[in-house]
């Protein structure tokens, strides 16, 4: 038996020696399990890597994964799926850990893609923006920026979370298919040799009037909504003990009798492609185009 050993044991001096030996008695060693990496502190506007360096951008990230055994999710899928949460539910209603349930997946599975809520939302943002159809080259600077303004009211009423977003970032972010849309007016208006400055007041002006105007209708509709209003007649009627107080007190004669002659009070499409024309006469005044 002691013979038997002592043969073994120099079979396993001699195999340790050798390259394919090492291999082959470190194959039957076990691997020390990694530590399980921490997720990403959520919501952060400012992250940056360890050590101090740059927030490596969303979408370099994105256009340059890290390789993975095998790809379960896409951020096409992650955005897909948080889109349909915001729609039906709100935006409040889209976390990370409601995300991965609805996706089936762990809850740190995600954060392949995205380091937290502010990156999803930017996802979810660019996503959206992607409905928009490119404009018809060539149409001219006024169309182009009309029909830029009018598609984009139509994809915030499809998706009203967009006016409510919780994270600064991601509400002014210039996302690939946003800043697409910016493009697209830019060029539009670049034939007619305005100034710099000027070119991107005149896209900013209409991109601000959007805004402005969709959150305006977009909190209308809420208020309905919660008001249980069918229209805006009757959300009027509700509020009219306020509303007949304050045009009793005589200060508001003007806007009294808009009351009484308004015609388009419920006609919101009308009253922003209306309005829209207005800044585009301005634009076309003061830039003399």
């Amino acid at each position: 038996m002691y013979a038997q050993r002592q043969c073994i044991r120099g079979i396993r001096r001699i195999a340790a020696s050798t390259h394919f030996g090492r291999t082959a008695l470190m194959a039957g060693q076990k691997k020390k399990a990694a530590p399980a990496e921490a997720g990403p502190e959520a919501g952060s506007d400012t992250a940056s890597d360890a050590g101090g360096e740059p927030r490596v951008s969303l979408w370099e990230r994105l256009e340059n994964p890290s390789p993975a055994p095998r790809t379960v999710l896409t951020p096409a899928r992650i955005a897909e799926v948080a889109v349909g949460i915001a729609d039906a539910e709100g935006i409040d209603a889209v976390t990370m850990r409601r995300l991965a349930t609805e996706l089936g997946v762990a809850p740190m599975a995600a954060y392949r893609y995205v380091s937290g809520k502010d990156d999803l939302l930017e996802l979810m943002v660019d996503r959206v923006y992607g409905e928009l159809p490119a404009p018809e080259t060539g149409a001219g600077w006024r169309a182009t920026l009309r029909t830029l303004a009018t598609n984009t009211r139509d994809i915030v009423l499809r998706h009203p979370w967009l006016v409510l977003l919780p994270s600064a970032r991601a509400a002014i972010s210039l996302t690939p298919n946003r800043l697409a849309v910016v493009e697209w007016g830019m060029a539009a208006l670049a034939e007619l040799d305005l100034p710099p400055d000027e070119l991107m007041v005149a896209v900013d002006t209409v991109g601000a009037f959007v805004q402005g105007r969709t959150a305006s209708e977009v909190a209308t509709r809420r208020l309905m909504e919660v008001r249980g209003a069918a229209d805006g007649h009757a959300l009027r009627t509700q509020l009219a003990p306020e509303m007949t107080y304050l045009m009793k007190t005589g200060r508001y004669p003007t806007f009294h009798a808009y009351l009484g002659a308004a015609r388009r009070k419920d006609d919101p499409r009308w009253q922003f492609e209306t309005a829209l024309d207005c800044i585009l006469d301005g634009l076309a005044t003061r830039l003399g185009i």
